[in-house]
């Protein structure tokens, strides 16, 4: 009865392109990542919810794998509402490439890519100003 439960398939990604791009990007810890942009769908953790956009990465081109970048809607709504408007799909998804590249910049080998990058309030302003979108 649980397994059902416990085996729960991630639901399908969407907003993928057709045509997959490789995209290099070269970080401050010394390592060159290519990354594929795989798509998005939606993410519940206990009390988050939000926003997994969905990588697949490679330090090496032997071995990828793949790079969840979760972007909770509590963090989007905390700005939005400091900034007096919506964030469209596309800010969104640049919050999440942003995102990953912090993370590229900041991790020191390659291995620890494997873990969830998490994306804050406070990241999302800073990713937004950078940007000059705020």
């Amino acid at each position: 009865m649980f397994s059902r439960w416990l085996s729960r398939k991630p639901a399908p990604l969407t907003g993928a392109p057709a045509v997959r791009r490789l995209k290099t990007y070269a970080s401050q810890s010394g390592y060159v990542y290519e990354y594929f942009y795989e798509g998005r769908r939606s993410f519940r953790s206990g009390n988050d919810s939000g926003a997994e956009f969905v990588f697949s990465v490679s330090a090496s081109r032997e071995a990828w794998h793949p790079v969840s970048v979760l972007v909770s809607d509590s963090a989007i709504r905390s700005w939005e509402s400091a900034h007096a408007r919506a964030l469209s799909q596309t800010e969104r998804y640049a919050i999440a490439k942003m995102s990953l590249f912090q993370a590229f910049d900041e991790r020191p080998t390659p291995a620890l890519m494997k873990s969830p990058v998490g994306v804050r309030a406070a990241d999302i302003a800073a990713i937004l100003e950078t940007l000059d979108l705020d």
